[in-house]
């Protein structure tokens, strides 16, 4: 029997990013949706952008969301400009209130926060709370087979994803799974509690996946994984 939808899920921002490749460091915003749901999982709100990364776009990370460099140059706005409206965007949500949902979280908010430190501009302090379904649903279900990307989540809860690895369907289908996964299980009385339960949870997942690592040889004892979430350690401090 589905659980009621708890009523700060009722609104929820969504967010995600498509970038030139995986790492939070270096790597550049490409496409970008920030958007509304209300209880329906409904977009009520959306911006997305296209961005000129000002670097190329190498043709894997083109393979996966169709953005060719190309493309970013004709199409796209300067970076500068896109991560400042992003930033504010995501600003101007929290600031309401809403709690943001980001699949893999830390992931798009230590790119975003790289690229607002490259641009000179001003970073997210503390961004809370955020909801994110990977988290969430790798504590909740923790012994369930199989991957965990977002699209074999959406299939998992029965959310569409047509447009897998294009911004505003990944960050709408995320804002829906979340949903979902909170029908499912009690997921607590405010967004912040759960923003400080999967502040816990991020870490013991990191440290169980690094004791994985080295335990099969892919990893030296003194490797690990940053669990610190929604921001990795290295951008926050």
């Amino acid at each position: 029997m589905a659980n009621e939808l708890p009523p700060w899920l009722g609104r929820i921002g969504v967010f995600d990013l498509e970038t030139t490749g995986v790492e939070v460091t270096s790597d550049r915003i490409v496409t970008a949706h920030v958007g509304v749901l209300d209880e329906h999982g409904t977009a009520v709100a959306s911006q997305s952008w296209i961005a000129d990364p000002g670097v190329p776009i190498p043709e894997g990370a083109a393979a996966v969301h169709g953005v060719t460099t190309e493309r970013a140059r004709t199409e796209g706005r300067p970076a500068a400009q896109v991560v400042a409206e992003i930033a504010t965007a995501l600003r101007d949500l929290l600031a309401q209130g809403l709690p943001v949902v980001a699949y893999n979280a830390s992931y798009d908010f230590s790119l975003l926060q790289h690229e607002c430190l490259r641009h000179g501009i001003p970073v997210l302090e503390n961004p809370g709370p955020i909801v994110d379904p990977l988290v969430i649903d790798k504590q909740l279900d923790r012994y369930r087979r199989g991957k965990r990307t977002l699209t074999a989540a959406a299939e998992h809860y029965g959310v569409a994803l047509d447009s897998a690895h294009e911004a505003s369907a990944d960050a709408i289908a995320a804002g829906r799974v979340a949903q979902a996964i909170a029908r499912r299980y009690p997921l607590g009385d405010t967004a912040h509690e759960l923003h400080t339960q999967q502040v816990g949870w991020a870490r013991s997942q990191a440290e169980s996946l690094t004791e994985y690592f080295i335990r099969i040889g892919r990893f030296d004892a003194e490797e690990s994984i940053d669990g610190s979430w929604p921001v990795r350690a290295a951008v926050a401090d």
